[in-house]
């Protein structure tokens, strides 16, 4: 049997998440807006899905916003407050560390007469509050900071940074794509005015995806047309998809605590034998402050790809960075951001657990992984950068 481990990159759907969609293909297919009996079936689907979002977050259900991913919920904060809070000022506060959605939408406005602040991250990939604080200006009209990061997990002190934005009167989004419906994420506890999730990453279907927009809070759509969403976000909606997505974040706020312990015992078994069996390794991310599934490591003298084709020789599929970073070919941003040299960020193995793994899936790996690694090293002249 094959091991899959690559679910921060994506999940398969629930079978409960599955069984619930089917109907909304063929047999509940009325648009929402419709002012009849087929459209009032599929506006009260997509009405309980939002309640059970909205849930998930502990936010109102009117405060979501339906998007088809993660990356459009980024680029609707980011964009969307820009041009809604101009005439207030033209400052954006962001992260090193941020997701390439937050990154390139930041650079986008940058090139529109915006000024982008990028702070700096610790060893860990910590972002510090007070640099938040330092970076503020009169013109500041938006902090945005990941709440988890997608390759090396760490979490950032956001509730301290949305005290700060609270006390400045600043607004202050979260990309909770990589976290929301893996770990606790209360956007009251941590002073958010945006968030933004991903269906996909909690087990949930693909395509689909959700903004908290704190009442009060205006946003300008990017997306123009009819009356959906508010007028906020405008297209027929992706019915199955969000029915799929309420159903996922209903099981992810019940079954979070015990997830969390089988996520965490898998990760760390699997971190102790690699690093039991393959000498000169380095951990990337927070020890403690982390995703509990997920696993970054980097190994003197082997190149990532190299290491990821002999995994999928033997049925084993993991990654070397984030998959947008994958897709452009370039160095792990995150990982030269957090100190670590190119040679060294182009040797490691991202590797995240799942609720449909095992513990034979972890022994597998475990057995597989270090003759290749030392295949690899004797094969390899480059010189340590391991001190």
């Amino acid at each position: 049997m094959d091991v899959y481990l690559d679910y921060i990159a994506s999940t398969p759907c629930l079978p409960e998440v599955t069984k619930a969609v089917l109907p909304y293909f063929s047999e509940i297919y009325g648009n929402p807006q419709s002012d009849h009996e087929p459209g009032w079936k599929s506006k009260m689907a997509m009405n309980e899905a939002r309640n059970d979002i909205a849930m998930l977050i502990n936010s109102t259900p009117e405060e979501l916003i339906f998007t088809s991913s993660g990356t459009e919920s980024n680029n609707f904060a980011l964009k969307g407050i820009a041009h809604a809070y101009s005439s207030k000022g033209k400052h954006i506060i962001i992260s090193q560390v941020e997701h390439r959605s937050i990154l390139t939408s930041a650079k986008f406005l940058e090139k529109n007469g915006y000024t982008i602040s990028i702070l700096p991250v610790d060893k860990y990939g910590l972002v510090d509050p007070e640099d938040v604080r330092k970076a503020i200006t009169p013109e500041t009209i938006l902090v945005s900071i990941i709440h988890a990061n997608n390759e090396i997990g760490t979490i950032e002190p956001v509730e301290e940074i949305g005290r700060i934005t609270r006390e400045k009167d600043l607004l202050f989004h979260v990309d909770a794509g990589a976290s929301g419906g893996i770990v606790p994420v209360d956007v009251n506890a941590i002073n958010a005015d945006l968030l933004t999730l991903s269906a996909h990453n909690f087990y949930g279907p693909k395509g689909v995806g959700a903004l908290f927009v704190r009442k009060g809070v205006k946003i300008t759509p990017l997306i123009h047309g009819g009356a959906q969403e508010r007028g906020r976000r405008t297209g027929i909606e992706n019915l199955p998809g969000i029915v799929g997505m309420g159903v996922a974040a209903r099981a992810a706020r019940i079954d979070m605590d015990e997830r969390l312990v089988y996520f965490k015992r898998l990760r760390d078994k699997l971190a102790a034998g690699l690093t039991e069996k393959i000498p000169n390794t380095v951990y990337n991310g927070h020890p403690d402050k982390r995703l509990p599934h997920l696993l970054n490591m980097s190994f003197e003298g082997v190149e990532g790809e190299s290491m990821l084709l002999s995994l999928a020789d033997e049925g084993i599929y993991a990654s070397s960075s984030s998959t947008c970073t994958m897709m452009s070919l370039e160095t792990s941003h995150v990982l030269l951001a957090i100190g670590l040299s190119g040679y060294l960020a182009n040797s490691t193995l991202l590797m995240s657990v799942g609720l449909y793994n095992t513990d034979k899936d972890i022994d597998r790996v475990i057995d597989a992984l270090p003759p290749i690694v030392q295949r690899l090293r004797a094969m390899s002249a480059a010189p340590s950068a391991i001190g």
